[in-house]
């Protein structure tokens, strides 16, 4: 639960913030500083230290007040982008959630325009970073339970912020989750336990029933797990009643990846729990949605499987039919993912959506492109590419969109089958995934992001964890810019 959130519009007073506990103070970048309390306190650090006022916009500052209160300044630029600024006000609140503070003041200086940018990403980066996530320690650290913000007050009470804030933690937190805790069953149950909390409708395609249907690119990925737990599950919101885009979101969830009999090696089989973070991303969404009841109706696939290695797991060279009627030769079980997302795709086209898109961490060579502080984004269009960019400028989840012209396709080219699953060659795997998946979406505008990074060390953006969310707020600045079209 995330902590709860007073705001006052008047500015901190010097009391206030010496009886704070842990203090956030941001100022817009200047040579000088503001008359503000803490001011005094602050001038000497930055004396003692020979740093000049401006600095603080490149390195926040911590001071102790006469009270006892650690407060931390940093300064903002007046053009800084959604991210930069995300990124500063991190920095800063790492300093105090070091100490895992039970309440926490923020404050924010400047004009009125300036304040309500500033507010609006500290207020996030203190709820998306206020709970701990799952783990197993004998010691866990106790949750932010309160925030108040001095200096602006929103105009509803920051319910989008709040709303991206609990869906980001509900990605990280399924994320995060080992493969002992979160199995394709175990996942089928939280995800009907949210359907609940959020009033969504589930349906789900069993293993048995996939099979007898015909999907035969998931069915394959699926087979080698014992426990025969697989399914696509379909999650369903409904906004208000009237008019409204019909979006589909896809998301792989492949709950643990081994490579199957091309199996991995240790270096990177580790962290192979959080292949399914495609699937959380989709889950995100759909929770900041319906908490804000977005105007939209939203449908979320998500291809919950793993890859095991066993007798009965699928095999290179094997031909499969993937539910929409292409024949596909395997070369790679390793490349699992393209399989479980092409008759996801399927099923989510065949409900003549007004826009697809998928999550899915899916390939090596996207993370070997960009790391792990952008995502790559694929686009139907030039059009929903532009839409893509500016989402990802609002968000603050910055992405690169790449081509993926048709010539590629004769990397795929098959002798006994429509296509080759992938290429043993491995160069450009990013766009010849995309180049397979596309084969699955038919005429409906599609995006494709490839989550390169859904996991950055030392956090992204507002996110102070490893794993970062990446995608949720992306996926809601992307609904958004819809509902204005």
């Amino acid at each position: 639960m995330l902590p709860k959130l007073a705001e006052n519009k008047q500015e901190i007073t010097a009391k206030t913030l010496e009886s704070a506990g842990h203090a956030l103070l941001i100022l817009p970048q200047s040579k000088t500083l503001p008359e503000m309390p803490g001011s005094a306190e602050l001038k000497a650090v930055m004396k003692r230290r020979d740093l000049k006022v401006d600095s603080l916009a490149k390195s926040p500052v911590a001071l102790q007040l006469p009270g006892g209160t650690l407060a931390v300044v940093a300064m903002l630029k007046a053009d800084a982008s959604t991210f930069e600024a995300h990124e500063q006000v991190r920095k800063a609140l790492a300093l105090l959630m070091a100490e895992h503070p039970k309440t926490l003041t923020l404050a924010v200086f400047g004009d009125a325009a300036f304040k309500a940018r500033a507010a609006d990403a500290a207020v996030y980066t203190a709820l998306v970073n206020a709970v701990p996530l799952p783990a197993r320690k004998s010691k866990v650290d106790a949750p932010l339970k309160s925030v108040q913000l001095f200096g602006h007050k929103s105009a509803d009470g920051f319910a989008r912020v709040q709303a991206l804030a609990e869906g980001n933690l509900l990605t990280r937190s399924l994320t995060v989750q080992g493969p002992d805790e979160l199995t394709p069953g175990v996942y089928r149950k939280r995800i009907k336990a949210l359907a609940k909390q959020y009033g969504w409708t589930v349906e789900e395609y069993a293993f048995d029933k996939l099979k007898k249907m015909g999907a035969g690119a998931f069915c394959a990925v699926a087979q080698g797990s014992p426990a025969k737990d697989a399914a696509i599950m379909r999650i369903s919101y409904k906004g208000p009643k009237g008019k409204a885009k019909k979006v589909a979101f896809v998301g792989k969830g492949i709950c643990f990846d081994t490579g199957g009999h091309n199996l991995k090696p240790a270096k990177y089989m580790q962290g192979m729990h959080e292949d399914m973070n495609g699937s959380a991303v989709v889950l995100g969404i759909l929770a900041a949605a319906s908490k804000l009841k977005l105007p939209v109706a939203l449908e979320g696939w998500v291809a919950l499987a793993e890859n095991h290695i066993s007798p009965q797991a699928y095999r290179q060279n094997e031909v499969v039919t993937a539910l929409n009627g292409t024949t596909i030769e395997v070369v790679h079980t390793d490349a699992e993912g393209r399989m479980v997302l092409a008759d996801t795709l399927t099923l989510a086209a065949k409900g003549k959506p007004d826009l697809i898109a998928d999550f899915a961490t899916l390939t090596g060579s996207m993370h070997y492109a960009l790391g792990s502080r952008m995502s790559g984004v694929f686009a139907s269009s030039s059009a929903l590419a532009h839409q893509a960019s500016r989402a990802a400028t609002a968000s603050g989840e910055r992405i690169v969109v790449f081509p993926y012209p048709e010539d590629y396709d004769s990397n795929l080219d098959s002798t006994v089958a429509d296509v080759k699953q992938c290429s043993m060659e491995g160069e450009a795997d990013h766009i010849l995934a995309t180049r397979f998946l596309s084969r699955f979406v038919g005429d409906t505008p599609w995006l494709h992001m490839d989550l390169s990074a859904h996991s950055c060390k030392g956090g992204l953006g507002a996110v102070m964890s490893d794993a970062s969310g990446f995608g949720v707020a992306w996926g809601m600045a992307l609904l958004q810019g819809l509902q204005a079209q």
